[in-house]
Parts: structure tokens; C-alpha cells; sequence
């Protein structure tokens, strides 16, 4: 069966989470390999922040502490995290039932804590990433269970 509309926007959103933070991880994969502290007050100069500034001099204490270990494991969970977004991503756009369930399942995990975080501290951004997950998981989920009640539940084939 074929994927809708609203399925592909979704899975155009998932693509382009999962092709972010694989950027993002060859990006951590190239400072590894890197003078770290040399990038970090690289990029506040580059933004014209005063390293002496709270917010500047945190991201520069983080890259002084942080050793390639610790960059080389961030690199490989933003991988393994692109690997499942673009796979969804994949399903979702050819209307695959699994990645209509997958899409359901790792984005009702998030909710709960997306509302925690805006409880803590509401802003416009946790809001709108709540609202936009909210979204997507009522969607896809109605999508799913549109499906299934028209087609019945696929059960295997007997022996």
C-alpha cells in the first residue's frame, strides 16, 4: 500500500531530522581528530561572543573537559539515531505498515518527556516541538488504525 500525503511530509521530517544529526555526527567524528578547545573558542570568536560571557564560557569549559572517548560515543548514537529515523523515514514514504508502528511507538516515548520539560520551563520552542510530536503521533496513528480496520489485522500465513 501506498503512503498518503500527510505520511510523506512526515516521513520528509523524519529525512531531514535523521540527515541533521548525521551531520552533526561526522561533525563531532572531525573535531575528535581535532585540537577540540582550538574549534570551540574558534566558533564563539567566529559568532562574536565574549568568552567571558556565562554562556560562551560554559560551551568552552565543556570542550576543554569533554575527552575524544566521550565525542567518539556521542558520534555513534547520533549515527545509530539517523540510522532509525532515516529507516523510518524509508517505510513511512512507501506506506510500510512497520514503519507506521515505529513512527507511533518512538514518538509517543517522547511526549512524556516533552511535557516534563515544559513544565519545568514553558517556552515557545518546547511547545511547539510538543505540538508538532503530538501531531505526528495522532496522525500516523489514526493513518494506522485506518488501515488495519479496513484491511483486518495481517496475521501469518499458516503452515
Amino acid at each position: 500500500m501506498s503512503a498518503d500525503k500527510g505520511e510523506r511530509v512526515v516521513a520528509a521530517f523524519e529525512a531531514a531530522k535523521g540527515l541533521l544529526v548525521l551531520v552533526v555526527g561526522f561533525g563531532l567524528l572531525a573535531v575528535v581528530d581535532g585540537d577540540i578547545q582550538r574549534v570551540a573558542e574558534d566558533l564563539v570568536r567566529t559568532l562574536h561572543l565574549n568568552p567571558a560571557k556565562r554562556v560562551p564560557r560554559i560551551f568552552l569549559d565543556a570542550a576543554e573537559r569533554h575527552a575524544d572517548v566521550h565525542l567518539r560515543t556521542l558520534a555513534a548514537f547520533a549515527f545509530g539515531y539517523a540510522v532509525l529515523r532515516l529507516a523510518e523515514a524509508f517505510g513511512l514514504w512507501f506506506g510500510k505498515r512497520w514503519a507506521e508502528w515505529f513512527a507511533v511507538a518512538s514518538g509517543a516515548f517522547y511526549i512524556p518527556f516533552e511535557v516534563y520539560a515544559l513544565w519545568e520551563r514553558a517556552t515557545w520552542l518546547r511547545a511547539a516541538t510538543l505540538a508538532a510530536n503530538v501531531a505526528i503521533v495522532a496522525y500516523v496513528g489514526f493513518t494506522l488504525w485506518r488501515r488495519v480496520r479496513r484491511r483486518g489485522p495481517e496475521l501469518p500465513a499458516s503452515s
